[in-house]
């Protein structure tokens, strides 16, 4: 029963499987047949402007593409037995395109829909779909076959609704030229269903995913496509099926499985990817940045560096220096630094590019006293208060606290990620005393980003370490963040940019944290009630026996009953105090959340609206090329900043139409918006 498969990937194979079963007598094909033009009613309905709803459009699109990529299954066995059935199929989808939301140039389902129609004048004959019935067809003839029914399809709202629940399957980055496949259009289609339902299938699986990807059941090469299909998988707006990490590992494990093919595509994949970076989504070239480095760390940082050494001669700014410099800082993250310097010395000029060699910085030699005096009271494990008491006596008199405390503290947290947290969480309250509003949390981060200003990556976590243990706020990251000496650096370095994801990610994890939490304290209530209920109906129940009534059920049930609600009644109590707290602590995150995303969106309208204007007559006809890179700084900035309030928006879509009315009245300006 399609109703009840509510997962998209439920439906759309247990379709193919109706479809299978259809070509091996099981299922009659007129069935097979009213169960597409069921969907297909359904999609037309959700389209038209007067009955429907046409922001539904994506689930209508995912209807008729199920019914699309059945054919290629189910096509020639159709034709054969119900050639009239299958032509009114096909009018149906023809006339649904006709009449959807037309996109600019061909969209996903346009190009199945022309596949389809190129197998249709072809016979219906996929040389990459197997026909195991073929091999029982005598015994299969004389099997009785069975029909199914399709309930309609529920109706729902909002079109970004439905684009989160009917998420297009495929979207391909065209990364390498239609001459490297070497298959029919609908062949392609149909390897790329096998590669993601392998890709599906074995999530968390790396080793089988990549052995049955090698392994598909085609008479054709297909390592471009598969190439291809993982990265358009990885690189998927706004968030990839699975986690990052689980393609990277794939990809790792392909190229161990075909040694003299798969690192070569891979190879050329890369090549094709960083000569359109500068054209990339601000997400997507940061996941890309992750992926190459983390690939290259398990192949010893072997790359034909010399082959980009030519990005020192192009602007600091420009996208595919920024490429370099990131991949190789986020190299030094994974190894060390002179392990990576080794790596590149076939393009030894690149050194100018690796992040500064070195440890922490710090500053305060001058007053080496009270910075000893201090180290000393952490060796006698002095707690906070008393830390703080003689800060308060000791210090602000003669020097202030700030600088001082902060610097010699991230100096005894230096020598690693575990003495860092260790001094946070031992003296975090000395921190709080001493930043306790918006203002001194800035000069906080200010002293952190002096103290690493040779790692960009201790920066990052120290700070988000300390909004993790609340001594800063989410809001003073972003006004720092969005401050005068890190906003100039927009365009030329993923520094501010990574601080800013983690604090907007980390908010947003807390309040989804709470929701799960809610949401399963709720179930559990309702799984009480529904033992009481049971219980209640169980002892309600009465028969007549000699006479007399008697309970129906038999004593041994209605104990069984009566102790499993006995134990939910106990936990009960507990349960909705607790739920009754976390909607408190639920209530006061999503107004953090507002405020964040308010103050994230102000911060970017601050920043661009001069230069949105310039940016909007000067760039119409800008372009940037592999060597002739010919856009200016400001015009760079400005296309960089907008690309990571894109890539914001992109991510958080879903929190961020809960606060769309504010942010309409408040920030959202015409240009803005267009932007």
């Amino acid at each position: 029963n399609l109703h009840d498969a509510l997962n998209c990937n439920r439906i759309r194979i247990l379709m193919r499987f109706v479809t299978a079963l259809m070509c091996s007598k099981v299922v009659q094909p007129g069935s097979v047949v009213e169960l597409f033009e069921t969907l297909l009613s359904s999609a037309a309905t959700t389209v038209d402007e007067e009955s429907g709803n046409p922001s539904w459009q994506p689930r209508a699109d995912f209807y008729v593409t199920c019914i699309l990529s059945c054919l290629p299954w189910c096509g020639l066995e159709l034709n054969e037995q119900v050639p009239e059935e299958i032509e009114r199929v096909l009018v149906g989808v023809e006339a649904y395109l006709s009449i959807r939301f037309e996109f600019v140039g061909k969209d996903h389902l346009e190009d199945l829909w022309h596949r389809i129609q190129d197998l249709s004048n072809n016979g219906w004959k996929v040389d990459s779909v197997p026909r195991p019935h073929l091999f029982f067809e005598a015994q299969l003839v004389s099997g009785k076959s069975h029909s199914i029914a399709c309930p309609d399809q529920p109706r729902s709202k909002q079109r970004h609704e439905a684009e989160l629940k009917y998420p297009r399957r495929i979207y391909r980055l065209n990364i390498f030229p239609t001459s490297k496949f070497e298959m029919q259009p609908i062949d392609r289609f149909v390897v790329e269903e096998y590669l993601l339902d392998v890709l599906l299938f074995f999530n968390g699986c790396r080793k089988e995913c990549a052995a049955y990807m090698v392994g598909l059941p085609v008479p054709f090469r297909y390592e471009y496509l598969m190439a291809e299909t993982i990265f358009s998988q990885l690189l998927t707006l706004p968030q990839p099926p699975f986690r990052p990490i689980y393609y990277t590992l794939v990809i790792i494990d392909l190229c161990k499985a075909l040694p003299g093919a798969f690192p070569a595509v891979v190879a050329g994949a890369v090549r094709a990817l960083y000569k359109r970076i500068g054209d990339l989504d601000m997400e997507c070239r940061s996941r890309l940045i992750l992926w190459f480095s983390h690939h290259l760390a398990n192949f010893q940082f072997i790359w034909p560096w010399n082959e980009w050494s030519y990005v020192l001669d192009l602007p600091k700014w420009a996208p595919q220096r920024v490429f370099v410099q990131e991949v190789l800082e986020r190299e030094v993250r994974l190894s060390y630094w002179d392990k990576v310097k080794q790596s590149i010395e076939n393009a030894s000029a690149l050194e100018e590019l690796l992040p500064p060699k070195g440890g922490p910085s710090f500053k305060f030699e001058d007053a080496k006293e009270l910075s000893l005096e201090l180290r000393n009271m952490v060796k006698e494990k002095k707690t906070a208060r008393e830390i703080i008491s003689w800060i308060e006596d000791s210090v602000v008199p003669l020097h202030g606290t700030l600088e001082i405390v902060v610097q010699t503290l991230l100096d005894i947290g230096s020598k690693s990620f575990t003495h860092l947290i260790t001094v946070l969480e031992r003296y975090g309250q000395v921190i709080s005393k001493l930043c306790p509003e918006h203002d001194k949390q800035l000069m906080l981060m200010d002293e952190i980003s002096s103290f690493w200003k040779n790692s960009t990556q201790m920066t990052a976590i120290a700070i988000d370490r300390m909004m993790g243990y609340r001594l800063i706020s989410n809001l003073a990251i972003v006004s720092w963040v969005f401050s005068s000496s890190n906003s100039r650096e927009f365009h030329t370095s993923d520094r501010p940019w990574e601080i800013l994801k983690n604090a907007v990610n980390k908010t947003y994890n807390r309040i989804c944290d709470l929701r799960k939490e809610i949401s399963l304290l709720k179930e559990s209530i309702k799984l009480a009630e529904e033992a009481k209920s049971e219980l209640d109906s169980a002892e309600s129940k009465l028969e007549i026996v000699n006479g007399q009534p008697v309970p129906a059920e038999t004593p041994g049930r209605l104990k069984r009953l009566k102790g499993y609600f006995d134990k939910r009644k106990e936990e009960l109590v507990s349960i909705q105090e607790n739920l009754e707290a976390k909607e408190v602590l639920l209530a006061r995150a999503s107004e953090e959340n507002k405020n964040l995303f308010v103050s994230l969106y102000k911060s970017f309208w601050n920043i661009l609206s001069d230069c949105l204007y310039q940016l909007s007559h000067e760039l119409a006809e800008e372009n940037s090329q592999m060597n002739g890179y010919n856009v200016g700084e400001q015009e760079q900035w400005c296309l960089t900043t907008l690309g990571y309030l894109k890539a914001f928006s992109t991510q958080y879509a879903s929190e961020i139409w809960l606060y769309m009315e504010q942010l309409d009245a408040e920030i959202f300006h015409p240009l803005f918006r267009k932007a």
